[in-house]
This record gives C-alpha cells, structure tokens and sequence, in this order.
C-alpha cells in the first residue's frame, strides 16, 4: 500500500464508459444553476455586510480553535467535507468527467475520503499558523496544473462530441489534478492532517 493510499485525504471518481454528446454540447449552460447553488452555500455569493467569505472564516475558526484550544469540532469537519464533496461533483461535471447532473446529497461517482483527525495526538497545535505559506511550492504547481486541466477539457470536450467517450488518458490525468488539489486543502485549509500532501496525481 502507497503512502497515498493512506493519506488522510483520498479521491476517487468512477469512469464513465459513454458520454451524452447532447449535455456535452451544452454543458456550460446547464450547469449554471448549480453553479448559483454551490456559491450560496460556500459564502462565495453568500458573504456577510462586511463582504467577508463566510467560509474562509469558518476555516480561521477552526484554525483558531486547534491553536487556543486544541479542538475540531466534529459538526465543523462535517460541514467542510460535505462542502468539499458537493464542490467536487459541481465540478466534476463541469470539466464533463460525468453526466450526471450535481447533486446536492448523494456521493454519485466523485468519492472524497476525509478522515476526522484527533487533534491532541495527530495535529501539532501551532501548524495551522503555517501550513497554507509551507504549501507554497504546490499552489505554483496547481496553477500550472488548472491551466493543462483547461486545455485537456477542451480536447476532451471535442472528443466526447465525435466518439460519444472521454479519452481515459485525459481522464485519469484531471482526476490526478483533482486527488492532488484535494490533499493540498485538505492539509493547508481543511486543516486535517500535519502530514505534508505528496507531489504526485496518484
């Protein structure tokens, strides 16, 4: 067993054998409202008076928390992960890696594993301080990442439309992306492992 098939943080996403050219075609539409529904519950259209992301703050409450108190509070870890998992079907859909439309309550093909940390024994009370500056070299790796997932979209996009299939190539290369997004929030923003995400799509 690698050291990514025990990371707290695990990703899978069912390969879809045929594709339906017809929602391809119009994929960008039909997924606006869905799109409208994820930003109300992740604060990026909900945002308080003062214009904060409500959920950038739910992330420094629990930082607070693990720092001053030493907690994760299971109903916040709950929140988080649910959100993550609803986020990870919207956009499994919108980089057409399934048909089936978002939901927001079933798992459906994207598998987000998350495992609820003890924060006394598998969290370092002070990390949380750092850990989104030690993630550094993976954002810059992300960007370039999310530029190549856009390009493979597109291709895939134009295949689907001609063979009714998303080459699996292109797939399992989007999925890496989304496995190693996953471990880089789950360690510097969800805040649940110590454990420093690995450089690999695997």
């Amino acid at each position: 067993m690698s050291d990514t098939d025990t990371y707290p943080v695990r990703l899978t996403i069912d390969y879809p054998e045929k594709m339906d050219r017809v929602t391809t075609l119009v994929r960008l539409i039909t997924v606006l409202p869905i799109l409208v529904i994820l930003g109300l519950a992740s604060g990026w259209v909900a945002t308080d008076s003062g214009g904060q992301n409500l959920v950038g703050l739910l992330y420094i409450a629990v930082a607070l928390m693990i720092v001053f108190c030493q907690r994760y509070p299971r109903w916040w870890f709950d929140f988080i992960r649910e959100l993550a998992r609803f986020t990870g079907r919207v956009f499994c859909y919108l980089l057409l890696l399934t048909d089936r439309y978002p939901s927001t309550v079933d798992e459906q093909s994207y598998h987000l594993e998350i495992d609820y940390p003890d924060v006394k024994s598998d969290l370092n009370r002070w990390m949380p301080l750092i850990k989104w500056l030690l993630a550094l070299p993976h954002y810059v790796i992300l960007v370039f990442l999310g530029v190549a997932t856009i390009i493979v979209t597109i291709v895939a996009w134009f295949a689907i439309l001609i063979t009714g299939s998303y080459p699996r190539p292109l797939f399992d290369f989007t999925v890496g992306v989304f496995r190693w997004s996953a471990r880089v929030m789950g360690y510097a923003f969800w805040l649940v492992t110590d454990q420093y995400p690995p450089f690999r799509m695997t």
